[in-house]
């Protein structure tokens, strides 16, 4: 039996951020990331892979927008655009694999999961909305919004003017139909599953499974399923190579290594970004503090180059890591 490894692709390994959004250019982005596992194949590794949907399910949220206002197409919940992002998203990565394992002469089945995650809805991230969705609109539209819908609005400052809509991020309590996922991955069907951090769902009191206006970090709840279904490996891909100390500064460092202890203390003092970093590293960190050998994290055309990614185990120990990277 093979080892297991879960791979979360992030948003870049999909659309770049100079990029219009066609399916054209996210299929080849799709492919050239897809390129860069196929050396895990090889070795053996059965896999899961997640993806981000960042940008795609802002634009389905935009066209729900657009419906309503142009042609009184009632509005979908975020959950069922979520969905909607987890299987076209999955569609495209699971044809674009079948093709880059072909050119290998790789044989195995690959099964895209529709996946729900379920959440606490007393989780104090209800209390305090901070995704931004959809498209940044004036101060009296988000008020008249705010008004019908219901909805939560914050201000942008960092790049424009204006108000966007802004929803819960709760965190992750466990991922739906994790004991299949298992199963499939280890029988050597690669699973892609928990699209976009999954659907927020919660149990009412009747133990009916609910949606929820919600978004989950992927990076979270890939993390928790990796440790639900006991894999070896946990792969983050960004955009960045490394994680770095000042990252963007004159005297940014590579770390490259890195043990529990040490994560710790750079996370308690605030080191990493808490809108980009920190909550990557919080969730390899999970991972190997939940019992996983190890935690990397890289730029999604690097992964098989392993003089790249910052390794995150509980301890390291310098000839492994060396083995690692032959």
């Amino acid at each position: 039996m093979g080892k297991l490894a879960v791979i979360a692709l992030g948003g870049n390994a999909l659309l770049r951020d100079n990029q219009v959004g066609t399916i054209d250019e996210q299929e080849q982005n799709t492919t050239d990331t897809l390129e860069n596992i196929v050396f895990l194949l090889k070795e053996g590794y059965n896999i899961v892979i997640s993806h981000g949907n960042g940008p795609q399910v802002g634009n389905i949220v935009m066209r729900n927008d657009a419906g309503e206002q142009m042609y009184n197409i009632p509005q979908m919940p975020l959950d069922v655009c979520v969905a909607d992002s987890q299987g076209g998203i999955g569609y495209m990565i699971e044809r674009s694999l079948k093709n880059v394992m072909r050119k290998h002469g790789i044989q195995r089945n690959v099964l895209t999961l529709m996946t729900t995650v379920e959440v606490d809805p007393n989780d104090e991230a209800f209390k305090n909305p901070t995704k931004r969705i959809g498209k940044i609109v004036s101060k009296e539209e988000a008020d008249k919004l705010a008004q019908e819908k219901g909805w939560t609005f914050k201000e942008e400052k960092k790049t424009t003017s204006g108000y966007r809509r802004v929803v819960p991020s709760p965190q992750p309590k466990t991922v739906g139909n994790w004991e299949v996922i298992e199963k499939n991955a280890r029988e050597g069907t690669i699973i892609i599953a928990v699209g976009g951090g999954g659907v927020p769902v919660y149990t009412d009191e009747k133990g009916d499974i609910r949606p929820i206006e919600a978004v989950i970090d992927k990076d979270l709840a890939n993390s928790l399923l990796a440790r639900q279904i006991k894999a070896d490996r946990f792969y983050i891909l960004t955009d960045v190579p490394f994680v770095y100390t000042n990252f963007g500064e004159p005297d940014q460092k590579v770390l490259e290594f890195l043990n529990v202890e040490d994560t710790h203390k750079y996370l308690e003092a605030g080191t990493f970004g808490e809108g980009s970093m920190a909550p990557k590293i919080k969730a390899a960190l999970q991972f190997v503090e939940g019992g996983g050998d190890m935690s990397v994290i890289t730029e999604a055309t690097k992964l098989e180059d392993k003089a790249y990614g910052t390794k995150i185990t509980t301890e390291y120990d310098e000839a492994d890591l060396k083995k690692y990277e032959k």
